[in-house]
């Protein structure tokens, strides 16, 4: 018996000295640089706004979050390499629509969008603005909807891959003006600058942050935001109603996820210092500046959002007629 007391002490002794050698190690998170995939290029939409939000969070915890761009496939690479990711705390990624179109578009799922990973927060919606290309004179969306009806099949519009909320808004657009406009998806955003500014593609429904620089500049100009209210960044352009078609309207979101069995304290965590950070005048600030809104709440909320939109798609896809190309 007393061999056994023993033994049982040293057990015990042998628990609480693990205990107490694992509690630190979890205090100290993070203790190494924090990735955060984009799955699309520089200087897109959710690259843009996961910058601002990822300065943040660095300086709040002491430690980086790297940038991981990784476009391709319309997103699909980053949301793959995000459910195989380590679920560590140490990746996160930035999604927005793409990551559930990508799954209706295929027949083979490459993964569940709502099973497979774990909502965080969601970080922003934005405007949806047309973007004419070089000698497009069109001064409304009915003048658009008649040049394209007055040449059908040859005009065309750009997107940032099949699936892409870009592709998404576009072909949105097409449906509802009845248009035969021919779709042509690029691999980064500066090619698709490229060409709306040479005049090889007619028009491009970017969301605003991925284009306001060069709209502000003048560069390129802008039809309309797809949105019931203006855009604080661009006050001077028209809602789809302003300029002649109510019956068109797109924004987009984006928001942050992990691996499905990222530590659910840890993902407490990243949500409340996100929301903080989104709460900021300063980010705030940043946001409309790049014409989007901060939108926040906990991850039940980012989560059911998600479920609602996946519904939503797969309705307009059906619609449509979308597939993978």
């Amino acid at each position: 018996m007393g061999t056994w007391r023993g033994i049982r002490t040293a057990l015990l002794i042998l628990a609480f000295a693990c205990a107490a050698g694992t509690a630190p190690a979890q205090d100290k998170w993070p203790s190494k640089p924090i990735r955060m995939i984009v799955p699309f290029t520089p200087g897109s939409a959710s690259d843009v706004l996961g910058r601002i939000v990822a300065q943040r969070l660095s300086e709040i915890y002491g430690q980086s979050l790297v940038i991981d761009n990784r476009p391709g496939a319309g997103g699909l690479i980053g949301s793959e390499l995000t459910r195989n990711a380590a679920p560590d705390g140490y990746t996160i990624t930035m999604i927005g629509q793409p990551h559930l179109s990508n799954v209706l578009l295929r027949k083979d799922k490459p993964y569940d969008p709502l099973r497979d990973f774990v909502a965080i927060s969601l970080v922003a919606s934005t405007h949806n603005v047309i973007v004419l290309g070089k000698g497009v004179e069109a001064k409304t969306i009915p003048e658009l909807i008649a040049l394209a009806k007055a040449k059908p099949g040859q005009l065309n519009y750009g997107s940032a891959g099949v699936g892409s909320s870009s592709h998404l808004a576009g072909a949105k657009f097409l449906s509802r003006a009845k248009i035969d406009v021919v779709h042509v998806p690029f691999r980064s955003g500066p090619d698709s600058r490229t060409a709306l500014i040479a005049g090889t593609i007619q028009f491009y429904v970017y969301p605003l942050p991925a284009i306001v620089t060069l709209l502000k500049a003048g560069t390129l100009r802008a039809l309309a935001v797809a949105s019931p209210k203006r855009a604080e960044a661009l006050p001077d352009v028209p809602t789809s109603a302003e300029a002649g078609f109510p019956a068109y309207q797109s924004e987009s979101w984006f928001g942050l996820i992990g691996p499905r069995a990222f530590p659910r304290a840890l993902v407490t965590k990243v949500n409340a210092d996100t929301v903080s950070v989104l709460k900021e005048p300063a980010t705030r600030q940043k946001f409309s500046l790049q014409g989007a809104e901060p939108g926040f709440g906990p991850p039940a909320h980012f989560e059911k959002m998600q479920r609602d939109e996946y519904a939503e798609l797969g309705a307009l896809i059906k619609e449509i007629g979308m597939k993978a190309q």
